[in-house]
C-alpha cells in the first residue's frame, strides 16, 4: 500500500524560547535523537534550516549495517559484531577511531531492535561494497531506506508530539564560561531570537554541497558534482568550532562511483544494485573491477578508464530486488533491451564483447569464482535473462567523513579533548567513525545508533 503520510512542521508562531534540549537538524540522526530524549521525559524541539524535512537522510538507498540481528538469523546469515568492526576498519583504511568504532558495531543489533519496536522494519538484508557478510538491512518492500526511514520516524514524531520547525537557521551556540552550553542564537527570516536550552545536539549533516570548504580541504575534488542536498554545507562543524570545538579527519572527503548526472543534477545509484548482481562496464564492454570492492577503490578503478564513467549493467531479476531502479527509470536515467544485443546497440558499446562479458560474467556466478576480479559477494543472480538495462555512471562528491570530535557518548570535546558540557553531535556532522572511506549502509547505521546515544546521554546530562 502506498504511503499517505504526511507530516506538518509547526507554525513559527509555536516557538517557544526554553527546551530542556535542542536538536539542530531534522535528518535521521536528529529525529532518531528526539524519539529517543521525549521517551525518556525530555521536552525536545528539532530546528530546521531548510523549508523540506530529512536532509541527506532522504536521499540514502542501500539500507542500514548491522550485524547478530534478528533479520540476520531469519534469512540465514550468521555474522558477528567483530567481523562488522574488521570489514569497517579496513574499508576505512584502519583509520577509524577504535572507540567510536567498537560503540557503534556492539549497539548495531540493538538499533534495527530498537526500530522495530517503533515498528520500522528492516527485515529484508542485503550487501554493500567492502563488506564481507549480507548486513545491509532495509524494509521488505525493497524501498529506498532514506524516505522510509525519515517518514516512519516523523511518524514517532508526531505521535509524541515533538516541536519541529522548519527555515530557522541556528547562527550561534551560547555558552557560559567553563564551556557550557545555554541555548542557542537563531534567525527566522529578518528576526533574531534566543532559544534556551542545557543541552543541543548537533544532527546538521556534512559539508558535501559546500564546494568552497570541499576546495579548503581537496582542492582536486573541485571538479566533481555532488549528490547532496543543498542544505549540507557544514553549519554544525562551523557552529562548534567558533566556540571552540575540535574537528578531525576534514580532508577525507568521498567521492561515490555510481552516480547518474543529468541535467546539472546528480542522481546516486545506490549500492543495493550491485550488491543484488550488477556489474560494471567500460566502453569496450568488459568489466574492470571488483564491483564491490570499497567506493575509494571502485572510483579509482572508473577514473583510470578515462571514458568520462561507465555503465552499470543489471537484468529485471536484479531490479526486483532494488526497487529505487524504479525511480531511476522514471526519470530517464535507464537504457533497455530485449536483449543484450539491442542494449549493447542502445549504450553503442560492441555487441560481441559485452554478450561475451555477459557469459563471462555468468559462468563466474555459476562457479561462484571470478577469476577476473575476484568478487565474492552480490553473485546470487547472473544476467541470464532479460530485459537488460544499463546506468551510464560516473563519481561525485558524496560523503564528508570529517567532522567534529566526539566520544562514544556523543559528547564534542574541545582542542584539549575536554567535554564541551551540553554539547552532542551524532550523525555525519562528526568525524572519526568511518576512517578514510565509508562503508555503504554504515551512514544510516551511524544517525539511528548514535542519535540514540545522543539522546540517552544527555537525558543522562540533564540529570547528573
Amino acid at each position: 500500500m502506498a504511503e499517505t503520510f504526511q507530516f506538518q512542521a509547526n507554525k513559527i508562531s509555536e516557538l517557544g524560547d526554553n527546551y530542556d534540549v535542542i536538536i539542530i537538524g531534522s535528518g535521521a540522526a536528529g529525529l532518531t535523537s528526539a524519539v529517543q530524549a521525549a521517551e525518556l521525559g525530555l521536552k525536545p524541539v528539532i530546528l530546521e534550516k531548510m523549508p523540506k524535512i530529512g536532509g541527506n537522510s532522504t536521499r540514502a538507498s542501500s539500507g542500514m549495517n548491522a550485524a547478530e540481528t534478528l533479520p540476520q538469523l531469519q534469512h540465514h546469515i550468521v555474522d558477528s559484531m567483530d567481523e562488522f568492526y574488521a570489514d569497517t576498519f579496513v574499508g576505512g583504511g584502519r583509520q577509524n577511531d577504535p572507540q567510536l568504532l567498537r560503540y557503534f558495531t556492539d549497539h548495531s543489533a540493538l538499533a534495527i531492535e530498537w526500530l522495530a519496536h517503533h515498528d520500522i522494519k528492516l527485515d529484508d538484508v542485503t550487501i554493500t561494497g567492502g563488506m564481507q557478510i549480507k548486513r545491509t538491512h532495509r524494509p521488505s518492500s525493497m524501498q529506498p531506506i532514506g524516505g522510509f526511514l525519515v517518514t516512519q520516524l516523523l511518524k514517532q514524531v508526531a505521535q509524541r508530539k515533538i516541536p519541529l520547525f522548519t527555515g530557522v537557521q541556528v547562527t550561534e551556540l551560547i555558552k557560559k564560561e567553563p564551556a557550557q552550553i545555554m541555548g542557542v542564537q537563531a534567525q527566522i527570516e529578518n528576526k533574531r531570537l534566543t532559544i534556551n536550552a542545557k543541552a543541543v545536539i548537533l544532527a546538521t549533516g556534512g559539508f558535501g554541497a559546500n564546494a568552497q570548504l570541499i576546495a579548503q580541504y581537496q582542492p582536486d575534488l573541485k571538479k566533481y558534482p555532488t549528490t547532496n542536498q543543498a542544505g549540507a554545507t557544514g553549519d554544525g562543524i562551523q557552529l562548534g568550532t567558533a566556540i571552540g570545538a575540535q574537528t578531525v579527519s576534514m580532508d577525507q572527503i568521498q567521492v561515490h562511483p555510481t552516480v547518474a548526472q543529468v541535467n546539472d543534477h546528480a542522481y546516486l545509484i545506490g549500492e543495493a544494485v550491485r550488491g543484488e548482481g550488477a556489474i560494471l562496464i567500460n566502453q569496450a564492454g568488459r568489466r574492470f573491477v571488483n564491483e564491490l570492492d570499497t567506493r575509494k577503490n571502485v572510483t579509482a578503478a572508473i577514473e583510470k578508464l578515462h571514458e568520462g564513467g561507465a555503465y552499470l549493467l543489471f537484468n529485471q531479476a536484479i531490479r526486483d530486488r532494488a526497487k529505487a531502479i524504479e525511480f531511476y527509470a522514471s526519470i530517464g536515467l535507464v537504457e533497455t533491451g530485449d536483449e543484450i544485443d539491442q542494449l549493447a546497440t542502445k549504450i553503442k558499446i560492441d555487441q560481441a564483447a559485452l554478450k561475451q562479458t555477459v557469459a563471462d560474467w555468468n559462468g563466474a556466478v555459476s562457479e561462484q569464482l571470478d577469476s577476473q576480479f575476484g568478487r565474492t559477494t552480490g553473485m546470487e543472480r547472473a544476467l541470464t535473462n532479460g530485459p537488460y538495462y544499463a546506468i551510464h555512471i560516473s563519481p561525485a562528491v558524496h560523503y564528508t567523513m570529517g567532522g567534529l570530535k566526539i566520544n562514544s557518548q556523543t559528547q564534542v570535546l574541545n582542542e584539549q579533548n575536554q567535554v564541551i558540557k551540553g554539547l552532542f553531535a551524532a550523525g555525519e556532522v562528526a568525524g572519526g567513525l568511518h576512517g578514510n572511506n565509508r562503508i555503504g549502509g554504515n551512514s544510516i547505521a551511524e544517525t539511528v545508533i548514535f542519535g540514540r546515544q545522543a539522546g540517552q546521554q544527555v537525558f543522562r546530562y540533564l540529570n547528573s
